[in-house]
């Protein structure tokens, strides 16, 4: 297997949300699939599988019609057997491997006509998201290349917002005249690794992503539906909740792209603060 170094670049990326939900959902155990394990109903028609990544984005947009996973005729089930199905080939997705050399960077591959972003997010060595949510989205995640950790966090017994309105990661704990801050509760932990395939939400948890490799970068393919603009991060430390800036892709296509400029991708990134 071929491990992709990241390249030195200069701009970057980033995720959010303005929607804040009303009380935490139930929590659910969030299943983890490996290539060509998965199962599907046999009643059904059997799940394809593809034949490369342009074929995938042609199957996703039949399975997911145009509602999105928000359709109850959609199956959560079958489309995350058949991101399962599609077998990693560096052929398919060098063109998005775009790096940032010290924060992880989306890069768009399909828009889904308004109903799903797919994309492919390159994760430089030891880099990671801040804790966050979903917005109300799916989440389906695929390993492409090299390892992730997820780590699944409880939602908080109160949801409090920080007094700041947008968060760059980790966040601040300015509690001093507040009732004394709880950390978040770590639910599970996964090491993820080339074609396993996860899948989250909001009724899931609420989760961080990072690259614990600290000599190569990490890749992974992310299905969004329905896409989302905005989400919540949330201080490990006080369980505080920040709206993120507004997302914002590095790439579309395989073209760098000249409008997320660096500064604005730093201020408005998920990714976490080192420590």
């Amino acid at each position: 297997m071929t491990t992709i170094s990241p390249p030195i670049t200069t701009s970057f990326l980033a995720p959010s949300t303005e929607s804040m939900p009303l009380s935490p959902p139930e929590t659910l155990i969030s299943p983890l699939l490996s290539s060509k394990t998965a199962s599907d109903d046999s009643s059904k028609d059997p799940v394809p599988v593809p034949k490369d990544l342009d074929d995938l984005v042609r199957l996703l947009h039949i399975e997911l019609g145009t509602s999105g996973l928000a359709c109850e005729g959609v199956d959560v089930e079958r489309v995350k057997t058949l991101m399962a199905n599609y077998t990693s080939n560096q052929q398919d997705w060098q063109k998005y491997a775009l790096f940032d050399k010290s924060r992880y960077t989306r890069n768009l591959v399909d828009d889904g006509n308004g109903k799903f972003n797919l994309m492919i997010l390159a994760w430089p060595e030891t880099t990671g998201s801040a804790i966050h949510d979903h917005a109300g989205s799916h989440c389906v995640m695929k390993i492409l290349d090299g390892e992730l950790q997820e780590t699944q966090y409880y939602w908080p017994d109160k949801i409090v917002n920080d007094t700041e309105n947008t968060d760059s990661g980790m966040g601040s704990d300015n509690s001093d005249n507040e009732e004394k801050p709880k950390p978040m509760t770590v639910k599970r932990e996964t090491t993820m690794h080339r074609d396993d395939v996860a899948y989250m939400s909001d009724s899931i948890g609420l989760h961080r992503v990072a690259n614990p490799l600290k000599t190569a970068g990490s890749l992974s393919l992310h299905l969004y539906t329905p896409p989302y603009d905005y989400c919540k991060t949330f201080n490990e430390r006080s369980s505080k909740a920040r709206s993120s800036g507004k997302c914002v892709f590095y790439s579309a296509k395989g073209q760098k792209l000249e409008s997320c400029p660096s500064a604005a991708y730093l201020k408005c990134s998920l990714t976490a603060d080192s420590k």
